[in-house]
């Protein structure tokens, strides 16, 4: 519903608390009485079928958001004023049109100034290599853009390197929240209700991403959608759909399985020397001094790269394409060469795969089993393949987790592992006509 309010006009679902509020306040405005319980559920009901049926159907935003031919970005303060931005430049707007929703815990961005440079930034990001400052920046852009295929921003450092730290002030810059960083959710409901009630996904001090947890990041990341049972019901499911800009930081290496490398920018933050240390007070207030600027920089970025777009080409044909084609079209306004983040993208890539394949003890073990055995080529059955790559492992390798115990547990890590193999020239195929058979086949010169 979008109700006037002090001048603006809010949007909110109808049995939010800020509508149950307005509704109770006009009742006694204009009718000298406060609703009841039943009275007010019997006109939140009524208005519900009035929306349903009759109220023309608009899609809802949060934080950020577009039309035709402008973007736009939710300050998400008191005037409930947006960033409009065009292919000519960007500017603060009250009047806009676009139904944006807001929770609770979102809070206000900085109010951005125009004229800055992202290079403002970097004193506060404490990292290893132009590259991951690159990586860090095209995160921020990524996150203001209304479109999915967001990247995973993965900060990995040792302890006490201000990991919490970046994550917090990152989060600040295009997502502000009462909550800015949060523990593993402890299932995949939670994750989504965290999804759902902001724009960035912010986890923190994570000790590893299991399976599941890779799974549904990369499905956030990427936009998809989520059904559960409706509760107090047998029948009816509730499904979710939401996609996100993703933040997570841990000391161990997180991206290891090969689907969330694809989608992950990995960020190495330099121990900080107590020398270099200094009070969180003060960094904060620097900070808070610094925003407006990168935030006014990120806007010109995302006005170049709508400006851009339409000429943009690149030689990337990775799961995130179009990220890569969003920065290499904002890079003018970043500084950037042109085909440097790209480089510096494919850079990343190679790096994050080869930390996944040599996580992956079944890529390294058919890797192996080629390599010194079967260098033209191995056919037969999982369980005979199961069979030979034990052979290249441990016993406690065969016996831990990580292993498939099972011809049908190595056919699932094979599907997994393709990606792998395929960057080294390895190829699998699996048949299913007759007797299901596996082949590997090198790359012969």
């Amino acid at each position: 519903v979008t109700f006037p309010l002090n001048g603006h006009r809010p949007n909110a679902k109808i049995r939010s608390k800020a509508f149950k509020t307005w509704v109770t306040g006009q009742a006694y405005v204009q009718q000298g009485v406060i609703p009841g319980g039943q009275a007010l559920e019997d006109a939140l009901r009524f208005l519900e079928g009035r929306a349903l049926n009759d109220g023309p159907e608009r899609k809802p935003w949060k934080r950020v958001g577009a039309t035709a031919d402008a973007w736009y970005v939710d300050l998400c303060d008191a005037q409930w004023r947006a960033v409009e931005i065009r292919a000519g430049g960007w500017r603060i707007v009250e009047k806009y049109g676009l139904p944006f929703v807001r929770t609770p815990s979102m809070q206000p961005l900085p109010e951005p100034e125009a004229g800055q440079l992202i290079e403002t930034l970097r004193r506060f990001v404490n990292v290893g290599s132009d590259h991951d400052f690159m990586n860090i920046v095209a995160w921020l852009v990524a996150a203001l853009h209304h479109r999915g295929e967001y990247p995973i921003l993965v900060v990995q450092a040792e302890q006490g390197a201000g990991k919490s730290t970046l994550s917090r002030l990152l989060r600040s810059i295009v997502d502000p929240n009462l909550a800015p960083i949060r523990s593993a959710p402890k299932d995949e409901e939670d994750l989504i209700v965290s999804a759902r009630n902001s724009h960035v996904l912010a986890l923190d001090n994570l000790s590893k991403i299991d399976a599941t947890l890779s799974d549904a990041l990369c499905r956030v990341s990427t936009g998809g959608g989520f059904a559960t049972r409706t509760r107090y019901s047998d029948s009816d499911e509730n499904v979710a759909w939401t996609c996100n800009p993703i933040l997570v930081n841990g000391i161990p290496a997180l991206a290891e399985r090969p689907d969330l490398a694809r989608r992950s920018l990995i960020v190495r933050l330099q121990a900080i020397s107590p020398s270099n240390r200094i009070a969180e007070d003060d960094f904060w207030s620097d900070w808070e001094k610094a925003a407006p600027g990168v935030l006014g920089a990120l806007f010109d970025a995302l006005a170049t790269a709508l400006r851009r777009l339409p000429e943009t080409r690149i030689t990337s044909s990775s799961s995130m394409a179009y990220f890569s084609k969003l920065m290499e079209a904002a890079s003018p306004a970043l500084g950037w060469e042109p085909g440097q983040f790209e480089e510096a993208h494919t850079s990343n890539q190679r790096d994050l795969e080869g930390a996944a394949f040599e996580a992956d003890p079944v890529a390294m073990a058919i890797a192996d089993l080629i390599r010194d055995d079967y260098p033209r080529g191995w056919a037969g059955t999982a369980t005979r393949l199961l069979e030979l790559l034990a052979a290249k492992v441990s016993d406690g390798m065969k016996r831990s987790r990580q292993w498939p115990q099972s011809a049908q547990g190595l056919g699932s890590r094979i599907e997994r592992v393709k990606p792998l193999l395929r960057n080294r020239d390895i190829f699998i195929e699996r048949t299913h006509s007759g007797d299901r058979i596996i082949t590997i086949a090198p790359k012969l010169d």
